[in-house]
């Protein structure tokens, strides 16, 4: 497999070094692919966004929402087969992933929301006091093994929602603004579901 994390900022470049750090064959998309200080000490590589996209199997979305119908639309055919992992949140917006844009622009990919529900702080260090936070989220049953695996390469606890729950995953997110920016309970805040 290899990962193409469209995004350079602090979302894609902590998520991308994990994912080359756990082993995976990771490139970063990038407006200045010359650049190649965000992939520090890993193997990932960094190419412009139509060369990482092409080389890739999995592309994830972890730039600004502002960019991603561009990105679609200019993108989409080569999305084809593909499986587009939204961690991009249109905040404010009335809805805040872009699942129908994908649908519109890459009708051929599969799709996924993940990576979009808690602070960046939380990719780069997920375990608390000993326990690894979960992370939720959806994607089409055939796809849960490869969401399971890179979700695990941050360290985190893969807990699927389904397919077509983007909207249940969002929820999730409005619950992680509420409580760490609402209630002044900071961004190092995370979730961990609980079963007998």
């Amino acid at each position: 497999m290899t990962i193409a994390v469209i995004g350079t900022g602090f979302i894609g470049g902590t998520l991308g070094r994990a994912f080359a750090r756990a082993g995976h064959a990771t490139v970063f998309g990038s407006r200045h692919p010359d650049d190649k200080s965000v992939a520090g000490d890993t193997g990932a590589t960094t190419a412009g966004v139509p060369d990482a996209i092409a080389e890739a199997d999995t592309v994830l979305l972890a730039l600004p929402a502002a960019a991603v119908e561009d990105l679609l639309r200019t993108h989409g055919a080569t999305l084809d087969g593909k499986l587009v992992i939204d961690a991009a949140n249109n905040v404010g917006g009335p809805v805040a992933n872009h699942a129908g844009l994908v649908a519109r622009f890459a009708p051929g990919a599969r799709y996924a929301r993940a990576f979009n529900t808690l602070g960046g702080e939380n990719f780069a260090d997920p375990v608390f006091d000993g326990v690894a936070a979960d992370l939720f989220y959806s994607c089409a049953e055939a796809d849960r093994e490869t969401m399971d695996t890179l979700i695990s390469a941050v360290g985190l606890r893969p807990m699927y929602l389904g397919e077509g729950q983007q909207d249940v995953v969002d929820g999730m997110l409005r619950l992680w603004f509420a409580l760490a920016v609402g209630q002044g309970h900071g961004r190092n805040l995370a979730f961990r579901t609980l079963t007998r």
